[in-house]
C-alpha cells in the first residue's frame, strides 16, 4: 500500500527487453532523492502510481520488470523521462494522503491546465466507467499523487494544484491532451460492493 505522497521525482534512464523469450521490459530508474538504503529486492515502489517490484538495485538506481499488459494500461513507463516515486508504506508511517493500492484503474485525459496565480487548475476527463466513483472533495490518485477533487461534473473533475505539488511531482509538466494514470479511492469500490453484493464487475450497468 501507498499514500500518494511522492517522495521523489526519479528518472527512467533505460528500457531493456528481457532475454527470456517474453515481451517483458526491464526499466532502470535513477532514484535521485529517494533513499534506497532500506530497499530490498522484492520490495514494492510505486512508479507514476503503478506498483512495481524491485528486481535489481545499485547505489542510487533500481530496476523493475514491466509486463506488456502493464505497459498497455498505464502511461509514463514506456520511455525515458521523469517519474513519480514512492516506497511502500510501513505500518508506523504517517498517512499523509489516502490509501493507494498502486493498481491503475484507467486513463484520464487532461482537458485544462490553467494558471491561477502560483497554482494550476487541472481538469481531467475520466472513463465513464470510473465516473461514479469520483466525488466532490473526494480523493483520487493522478500519476501516483494523492489529490482532492474540487468539482465533479459527469466524468470530468477539477483539481487545484498548489505550487509545492507542481514542484515536487511530475504534474507540473502536464498539458491539455496528455493522458494520466488514475486510481479511484479504494473505499468507493468497497462501498459499492457492500451495497451491491451480487454485482458482477464485468457486467455493464444499464
Amino acid at each position: 500500500m501507498f499514500s500518494g505522497i511522492i517522495a521523489a521525482v526519479g528518472r527512467i534512464t533505460e528500457l531493456t527487453p528481457r532475454n527470456d523469450g517474453t515481451p517483458t521490459v526491464r526499466l532502470t530508474i535513477d532514484a535521485r532523492r529517494l533513499s534506497l538504503d532500506d530497499v530490498e529486492l522484492g520490495d514494492s515502489i510505486a512508479c507514476n502510481g503503478v506498483c512495481l517490484t524491485v528486481v535489481d538495485k545499485h547505489d542510487n538506481s533500481f530496476c523493475v520488470d514491466v509486463s506488456p499488459e502493464s505497459l498497455s494500461c498505464t502511461v509514463g513507463l514506456d520511455a525515458p523521462g521523469p517519474i513519480n516515486l514512492e516506497k511502500a508504506l510501513r505500518l508506523a508511517d504517517r498517512l499523509g494522503g489516502h490509501l493507494v493500492s498502486g493498481h491503475v484503474d484507467g486513463f484520464g485525459e487532461v482537458l485544462r491546465f490553467d494558471p491561477v496565480g502560483d497554482n494550476r487548475l487541472l481538469e481531467i476527463r475520466a472513463p465513464e466507467a470510473l465516473a461514479k466513483y469520483i466525488a466532490r472533495k473526494g480523493s483520487i490518485t493522478v500519476n501516483g499523487v494523492s489529490l482532492t477533487t474540487n468539482t465533479v461534473e459527469g466524468a470530468c473533475f477539477t483539481i487545484n494544484l498548489i505550487s509545492h505539488t507542481l514542484e515536487a511531482t511530475t504534474l507540473g509538466t502536464l498539458q491539455a491532451g496528455a493522458r494520466v494514470n488514475l486510481e479511484i479511492d479504494l473505499i468507493a469500490r468497497y462501498v459499492e460492493r457492500m451495497l451491491n453484493p451480487n454485482l458482477n464487475p464485468d457486467t455493464k450497468e444499464a
